[in-house]
């Protein structure tokens, strides 16, 4: 027998208990539900909530779940909520990401640093004892002789749920992080009375499949209990139709044909065999077919095109990742008709697209969709600490995802809303999705079998859910390890039972299995600093070549502005331990490895402003690299996940935009980087690459390059004609090596791409020591590889004082810079920002380009885009203009007023 323990109850849990429980699952508990549109009527359970510990209350379920109860000195709370969200929503807590005020909540005594989902919750957590969630609400008399059910789309770990002082379901049925439940409460509801929900939450323990944060950042101190997913109350007839999809195939790549199959779940809730018809419509095209359903019987019902012949569409509208096509989207409704009367009815939204994965002749896993091979270019996601579900957050986030041109974003373990996958599917944005590591998750060794039950549900959960998006593309039963092979063989099962249209990987690393054998992806990292040549002179680590499901060039410092708000005024400068705390758990606690190159290489900086303006332009140079040495060896790479993308707090390590969404030079980096049509430098041979990333050829390009040493004599010369084909790379210009003089240190290389017309479509500028970093390959570990020998470009620090000449004015949610250089020094890495009348930067604004340079008398232009609530606001303010400034290595800050709105 196994104990689940809490500070107030028990929870024995048997194998035999569980099985006795199947059957329930039919007819009172539907596992994960895929429909995110639905015409059947639903109710969402949001509002009016409040939130208690039972330490305080010590509750009975039965009188907590009847109306009338009292529940003064309750939280209020809005759900989706974890319990220390309501606290926080509630100001009982107050600003808990600055500086190290998380720690001042009670029980985070846990070491600092440590992964806590390993460690029991401290003695003094409140977060020990269980905590209720209480909900009443009306349904009119007139529903009466309807199903009702209870949706939970997540319950973080264990609860008891109670609806008019009955029990609905215990600890023992309702348990795991990721699952989702449904509930039949039609015998507990009250038609034309007051209902009231109460549910019992408690947090997980450490060999449980909970929520974890692993290295990323601190865990809240409540491990995200609580009722972390919507609840929505549904009615139906006595047949419900769950999780329907639309799978595609192509009969050859042309494209012309697509062969549709469509899938639902049926379920019959009568305690007697019931007959007939599901129907609807697949992007349009009318299908029906008669289905027999036994008492309490659940089936998976097929429409397949070999039967229905209709589902062989004609010139479909294709769905395409982001930037190399457009991502339309079909409607499937299915309805489920007995006696002339719809029980009950589901819609989803598809993509006509196929998403198939190979091995390449060296053994890298390579994505096609559609046929087409493509190089995937994203980085990892991560959810607020406190998984709060903020919509305008989200989509600002999303519009950052597609100015960076990236195409996709991995998901390790946090289960997203359908409000992201929504997002994905509509912006062409891939997914891909799986399991976390470092927790129970991948303590195989530790699981019982109830705990591969959980598993396995959950994953059933989860799939069903995700699996008719088209944007998701593939699934990793584990991260940092694969399962062994009876869990592998547990978990492929319920995705064949679930009809998983896409990829499947046994994990993030290139360790192979006995059941599926090799991944085909390596997780090698580095995670920390590596100079820019790293990612093309590497080819037994993290170098560009394979697919690398995780890796990054190291710390990304946030804006001094950012700075200002997740520190307390005397921790910002010199950098301390609270900065420490806001980097990374575990290895990555410190910044040494980024600060002994940024000393090494560019001297050290003295004062705060210095250290960031050096940080910022170390990562742009840094993600450049990264995304370019994988575009320039497609397909010998195959595909990069930059870690991370964002942070679930105020961090300084592994983001490409801090927490408050403002961009900085890790952004540009990358921007510049994965631009569609592109000419870049590389470190390893001195060639010059043109990159095009779209499956359109381009032909009748010039690249032209030029090399100047620190005192801008031109040293070398060239222009040359390319024609680049549809998703392909060619070198276009060797620049000779013996011009780069280890004894020198610095050279500047200028490149730019030019069409047939002579328009520029692509510029880029690289500062090059003369002497590449050495690196101590011996001493690599899963940090990084450290350098035997540094680069040296000090000399970037006293480059000649250059001027700028600034105008701007402002169109609609756009602002146009206008820069010149009429100095006769280079103006290096000059940053435009666009600040309020107070002089605060704006976050989420991002420019066309940024982290530029200016040779002397050339002139740029760059626009800012705005996003419309920094727009409204302002008018509602009567905010008559905002400052731009523009401020570079050598240039002195210039600020001016743009012109007034129009």
């Amino acid at each position: 027998m196994i104990l689940y323990k809490q500070s107030v109850k028990c929870f024995p849990l048997r194998g035999a208990l569980l099985v006795a429980f199947l059957w329930v699952f039919n007819l009172y508990v539907t596992p994960a539900l895929g429909a995110t549109d639905s015409s059947s009527t639903s109710m969402p359970l949001k509002a009016g909530w409040t939130v208690q510990s039972d330490c305080k209350i010590h509750g009975d379920g039965a009188k907590l779940s009847t109306p009338g109860t009292h529940t003064e000195g309750w939280y209020s709370a809005t759900v989706p909520a974890t319990v220390l969200a309501v606290q926080v929503a509630a100001g009982e807590f107050k600003d808990i990401f600055v500086g190290t005020n998380l720690r001042s909540i009670p029980g985070t005594s846990y070491p600092q640093g440590e992964n806590f989902s390993n460690l029991d919750m401290p003695a003094d957590s409140p977060y020990h004892c269980g905590w209720w969630y209480r909900k009443a609400f009306n349904i009119a008399a007139t529903e009466h002789g309807k199903t009702f059910w209870i949706r939970f789309g997540g319950i973080n770990y264990r609860a008891d749920v109670w609806l008019n002082g009955q029990k609905i379901a215990d600890s023992t049925q309702v348990q795991g992080a990721y699952r989702t439940y449904e509930f039949n409460v039609t015998k507990a509801l009250r038609p034309g009375q007051e209902n009231v929900l109460a549910v019992e939450t408690f947090a997980p323990t450490p060999t449980d499949l909970g929520i974890n944060w692993v290295d990323w950042n601190p865990c809240p101190p409540d491990k995200d209990m609580g009722l972390w997913g919507p609840v929505t109350l549904l009615t139906s007839g006595p047949v419900v139709v769950r999780s329907p999809m639309a799978t595609s195939h192509f009969p050859d790549d042309s494209l012309k044909t697509a062969e549709l199959t469509v899938r639902a779940e049926v379920s019959n809730t009568t305690d007697h065999p019931t007959r007939g018809r599901l129907e609807g419509t697949a992007a349009g095209i009318v299908i029906s077919q008669p289905v027999a359903l036994d008492a309490g019987e659940t089936k998976t019902i097929t429409f397949a095109p070999e039967n229905f012949s209709q589902l062989r569409i004609k010139n479909p509208r294709v769905w395409w990742p982001a930037d190399v096509g457009a991502h339309p989207l079909e409607t499937l409704t299915l309805r489920f008709v007995v006696d002339g009367s719809v029980s009950d009815e589901q819609s989803v939204h598809f993509g006509i697209r196929e998403v198939t994965s190979e091995l390449t002749p060296k053994g890298y896993r390579l994505f096609h969709v559609n046929q087409h091979p493509i190089l995937i270019r994203g980085a990892g996601w991560s959810q607020d600490m406190l998984l709060r579900q903020q919509p305008e957050r989200l989509a600002a986030e999303f519009r950052m995802v597609h100015d960076m041109h990236l195409n996709a974003i991995r998901l390790e373990g946090k289960m997203e809303t359908d409000e992201f996958f929504r997002l994905a599917d509509e912006q062409g944005v891939l997914v891909i999705a799986g399991w976390c590591c470092c927790d129970h998750w991948e303590h195989w060794n530790k699981w019982t079998p109830e705990t591969l039950d959980v598993a396995t549900a959950s994953l059933r959960s989860q799939i069903l859910r995700i699996r008719s998006h088209p944007s998701l593309i593939a699934w990793l039963n584990g991260s940092d390890n694969p399962p062994p092979a009876n869990v592998e063989s547990a978990y492929l099962k319920v995705l064949a039972e679930s009809y998983w249209p896409n990829a499947i990987l046994s994990s993030a690393t290139a360790t192979p299995t006995t059941v599926s054998g090799p991944s085909g992806v390596k997780m090698t990292g580095p995670y920390d600093f590596v100079a820019p040549s790293y990612w093309l002179v590497d080819s037994h680590y993290g170098g560009a070549y394979g697919f690398n499901t995780e890796t990054s060039p190291g710390p990304a410092i946030p804006s001094l502005q950012s700075l200002k708000k997740m520190l307390p005024p005397d921790h910002q400068w010199p950098r301390d331990g609270v900065w420490g705390y806001h980097a990374g758990g575990e290895g990555f606690q410190n910044f040494n490895a980024f600060n002994d190159a940024m000393n090494a290489t560019y001297g050290e900086a003295k004062t705060q402003e210095r250290y960031n303006q050096v940080a910022q332009s170390m990562a742009f140079d840094g993600e450049r690299a990264m995304f370019e040495a994988y575009g320039r060896n497609k397909y010998t790479s195959t595909g990069v996940i930059q870690w991370m993308l964002n942070n679930a707090w105020p961090s300084s390590i592994w983001h490409l935009y801090d927490y408050y969404l403002d961009a900085g030079g890790g952004y540009y980096g990358t921007k510049e980087a994965c631009e569609l049509l592109h000419v870049q430098y590389s470190y390893d041979d001195h060639s010059v690459y043109v990159v095009n990333s779209v499956y359109v050829a381009s032909p009748g390009l010039t690249a032209v390059v030029q090399v100047y040493d620190l005192d801008l004599k031109e040293l070398f010369a060239k222009s040359s004609t390319v024609d680049v084909g549809p998703d392909n790379a060619v070198k276009a210009i060797d620049i000779p090596q013996e011009i780069f003089q280890p004894a020198s240190g610095t050279y500047f290389v200028q490149l730019e791409l030019k069409d047939a017309k002579g328009g520029i479509v692509s510029r880029n500028f690289y500062w090059v020591p003369g002497k590449l970093t050495e690196f101590d390959w011996a001493k690599t570990d899963y940090t990084h590889t450290p350098a035997k020998t540094f680069e040296n470009m000090t000399a970037l620090g006293t480059l000649p004082a250059a001027h700028i000449a600034v105008t701007a004015h402002t169109s609609g949610n756009l602002i146009h810079v206008r820069l010149s250089n009429p100095s006769k020094a280079l103006a290096f890495q000059v940053v435009a920002e666009l600040e309020d009348e107070h002089g605060a930067k704006l976050p989420q604004t991002t420019w066309t380009d940024n982290y530029i340079e200016l040779m002397p008398g050339e002139e740029r232009e760059l626009t800012a885009s705005m996003p419309s609530d920094t727009i409204a606001n302002a008018n509602s303010k009567e905010v008559a203009e905002w400052k731009v400034k523009i401020e570079g290595w050598n240039t002195t800050a210039v600020t001016i007023p743009s012109r007034p709105i129009e």
